[in-house]
């Protein structure tokens, strides 16, 4: 009986280990997950600066110029469609 209460300390704190290490597992991700998440939105604004600073847009100039350009294709599209038999 005493050897059965000793086995229960000892997985008492083995799961108490086991808790412990998964849960600076999960810091430890949490902190890479966020870290790739500000690193993306980086890339993703130096993008955006990079096109406004190469063409000169401004953000009503660019979207001007992207729905005429979209409005264009879809046009295309829809003429191309109505040629196939």
């Amino acid at each position: 009986m005493i050897e059965r209460m000793e086995d229960l300390r000892n997985v008492k704190e083995v799961l108490k280990e086991l808790e412990g290490r998964i849960n600076t597992e999960v810091r430890r991700q949490e902190k890479i997950d966020k870290a790739k998440e500000q690193n993306s939105r980086r890339e993703e604004l130096s993008r955006r600066f990079t096109a406004r600073i190469l063409y000169g847009w401004d953000n009503e100039k660019f979207k001007e110029e992207y729905l005429k350009k979209l409005e264009r294709n879809w046009r295309r599209w829809a003429v191309s469609l109505k040629e196939k038999p």
